[in-house]
């Protein structure tokens, strides 16, 4: 399962991470990300210990989603040492997102 992402713990799960971190930005009424939503919870399983996973629910998390520019969802980023490597809009395939994580 993935990470609920939000102000509080970005710091410490996203930016302190030692393991790159894939975030999942969607909302709930969003038909794409409720397509999305149940391949990111897979790969959040596949890649235990080699990566983190997390969401964030843009209507709830509004900062986050401003600092990353997020203007369509669901938008996918990968960070690692806290630096944006990848940065994908729309829908995407299990394979097409777990290449974003260049594990």
């Amino acid at each position: 399962m993935a990470l609920d992402i939000t102000k509080d713990n970005f710091q410490k799960e996203v930016i302190d991470s030692e393991v790159p971190v894939l975030l999942d930005f969607w909302a709930p009424w969003c038909g794409p990300c409720r397509m999305v939503s149940p391949i990111v919870d897979e790969l959040a399983e596949e890649v235990s210990g080699q990566a983190k996973v997390g969401k964030v629910n843009v209507d709830e998390q509004q900062e986050l989603a401003a600092q990353f520019r997020v203007m369509s969802i669901p938008t996918l980023a990968v960070l690692k040492n806290g630096k944006l490597t990848a940065l994908e809009v729309g829908a995407r395939d299990k394979e097409s997102i777990k290449k974003l994580l260049d594990l």
